[in-house]
């Protein structure tokens, strides 16, 4: 298969990888995404930092030569990395899955198995627009957490010989006994609100911690957050209702409140924001949506991502 023009694409793509990925599953699938990307006839470019730092660098290197694509090949932090050079570009941004979460993936209708069926997104795929998050000068394309599931994505951040949901389910039991609520300020579109919570949770997609519907209603295509407050409960019974999290039935739960709004600021003692399972800072934090921000290939296939 030839390199497509109805993608729009010109054939230069910058290939971003993160070789330690789901560990190290990123440098095996390294040479057959480049084989397949180069016999597609794409001129690759492959691009290996040494730190997020260096990579962030590399990237924006790039964007300043004006590449056809730049494809992310990790998990959900290398895909942070993308998104913060591509953000407001009008360079797509393709994805092969290779991480531990790889929820932003999952959310985009992506494989998630088969590296070289999503290289195969890249070469015939289609252009899809979304929304982002902003905060600062950090963009995000998931989920922003803090509290309870910030502590656990901290944890779980640590954690080496786990992978993909074992990992997240394992921080959470270890951080869970330790957890105390949380005094917040909300501002939500200038409507300010003081509640106790064990978690708030900002969704531009619905997805974290490897497939949790944490925001089942957020949708990155409608200029709108969800924004997801957990009030305390007991242990046992966040314990007893957590695997609802996997298909979002936990809204359903009296201590569950959801609400939408397009600009909203945290604030809390003590808590690190972590958007895309990547720390963005200490709160407090503001953010904001950025509509339509960011062009993503998917599947010509996909569909639109549900509500």
């Amino acid at each position: 298969m030839s390199f497509p023009e109805a993608t729009g694409l010109p054939r230069t793509i910058g290939l971003l990888a993160n070789p330690a990925a789901g560990g190290g599953r990123g440098v095996r699938h390294l040479e057959a995404v480049v084989r397949r990307l180069r016999a597609g006839g794409a001129e690759v470019r492959v691009l290996q930092g040494t730190s997020a730092v260096d990579s962030t660098r590399l990237a924006r290197e790039l964007m300043a030569s004006g590449p056809g694509a730049l494809v992310a090949l990790g998990g959900d932090g290398i895909v942070h990395l993308a998104v913060q050079a591509v953000a407001g570009t009008g360079v797509p941004l393709g994805i092969i899955p290779s991480g531990t979460g790889n929820d932003i993936a999952r959310e985009f209708g992506l494989p998630l198995r088969d590296p070289v069926a999503a290289a195969e997104v890249v070469l015939s795929g289609r252009r899809a627009r979304y929304d982002l998050g902003r905060c600062g000068d950090q963009h995000f394309a998931s989920v922003l957490a803090c509290g309870l599931d910030s502590k656990v994505n901290e944890r779980a951040n640590r954690m080496r010989r786990l992978r993909g949901r074992a990992k997240y389910v394992a921080a959470l039991f270890a951080e869970l006994p330790r957890f105390r609520p949380v005094p917040f300020t909300l501002e939500l579109d200038g409507v300010v609100t003081e509640t106790e919570a064990a978690l708030v949770a900002v969704g531009n997609t619905g997805m974290y911690g490897a497939g949790m519907r944490i925001c089942p209603g957020a949708r990155p295509d409608d200029g709108m957050f969800e924004v997801v407050v957990v009030a305390p409960a007991s242990k046992a019974r966040l314990l007893r209702t957590f695997p609802k999290v996997y298909g979002g039935g936990h809204v359903t739960m009296p201590e569950v409140t959801c609400m939408q709004a397009r600009q909203v600021r945290i604030a809390a003692p003590d808590l690190i924001a972590y958007a895309d399972g990547e720390p963005l800072g200490p709160l407090p934090v503001e953010c904001s949506v950025r509509p339509g921000a960011i062009e993503v290939l998917v599947p010509r296939d996909a569909a639109a991502p549900a509500a």
